[in-house]
């Protein structure tokens, strides 16, 4: 059997998300102004199906609306909307030029070395998986530890007793947690309690708890997925600035003079009208208006 990856179709590969008066909106250009956002508020990228998800889908369908009916009255042919397509052409064509050049820039292979040399630098803290119980009174906490103590389940009498809804069915399961992901009351006795051992009642702002520590582990290192954003980017800032500084070099790039067309009257030839030359210039427009 061949390993190599099917040939998807374009509908497969990039799913249509919306059509609007025939046009199609494409899974890849919601990701594209989700991308945008995300730059601006540090948001992950959200999935396909996810609220967020949608609502970038909304936008782009206003958007889509919009420019259509732009169209409809011929709007696009004028000068100002010329000068403004022109000019967001031109920050796409770059947009592209940039991303091919760092995927040109930063094979894969580079990628996976500087994520373990990252990996090696990061330090990493203990993680506890942990069941717990939770019932509003000392007293409850009390007679469930001495359940416990004469061998019953831990796990069944979460099942059984804890008011936890979002745990209760899963034997008090919390996953594991770090030290800081967690309550620091919880954390406190959590990381103190032996694996395999039973803390005594203890008290948060939910209720009276009992715990288990059913196991520890060094904390696992950011994924790949997770660093890549910042991987690429600093691998290919001088990339960039080199294709920039090489077109900028290759280039004839003509300034005109600002200084002269933003000078005031009076400066490099200019009008300067002053004195009686000003006084004349005045009573001329006065004449002027007065009627016969």
């Amino acid at each position: 059997m061949s390993d190599e990856a099917p040939n998807l179709s374009l509908d497969e590969a990039d799913p249509v998300v919306a059509r609007v008066d025939g046009t199609l909106i494409r899974r890849s250009d919601v990701t594209r102004e989700a991308t945008a956002q995300s730059a601006e508020t540090g948001e992950p990228v959200p999935e396909m199906g996810s609220e967020d998800f949608d609502r970038i889908l909304d936008e782009l369908v206003d958007q889509r609306l919009l420019a259509l009916e732009a169209r409809r009255r011929g709007l696009h042919q004028s000068e100002i909307a010329r000068r403004r397509l022109a000019l967001a052409e031109e920050r796409i064509l770059a947009n592209v030029l940039v991303e091919t050049a760092v995927d040109e820039a930063v094979p894969e292979e580079t990628i996976q070395r500087i994520y373990e040399e990252q990996i090696r630098l990061i330090p990493l803290g203990e993680e506890v998986r942990a069941r717990h119980i939770l019932v509003q009174t000392e007293d409850e906490a009390v007679a469930i530890k001495d359940l416990i103590d004469q061998g019953r389940d831990f796990a069944e009498l979460a099942v059984a007793l804890s008011e936890d809804q979002a745990t209760r069915l899963e034997g008090g399961d919390l996953g594991y947690f770090s030290r800081q992901g967690i309550l620091p009351a919880f954390g406190a006795v959590a990381f103190a309690t032996p694996e395999g051992a039973v803390s005594e009642p203890f008290r948060t702002e939910f209720g009276w708890h009992l715990l288990t520590v059913v196991d520890r582990r060094r904390q696992p290192p950011p994924s790949l997925e997770a660093l890549r954003p910042n991987i690429t980017r600093f691998y290919t800032f001088d990339q960039i600035e080199a294709l920039i500084d090489g077109l900028r070099t290759n280039a004839v790039i003509e300034r005109p003079d600002l200084s002269l067309t933003l000078a005031p009257e009076g400066e490099d030839g200019a009008l300067d009208m002053s004195g009686d030359e000003a006084t004349a210039g005045a009573e001329e427009n006065l004449n002027a208006d007065q009627p016969g």
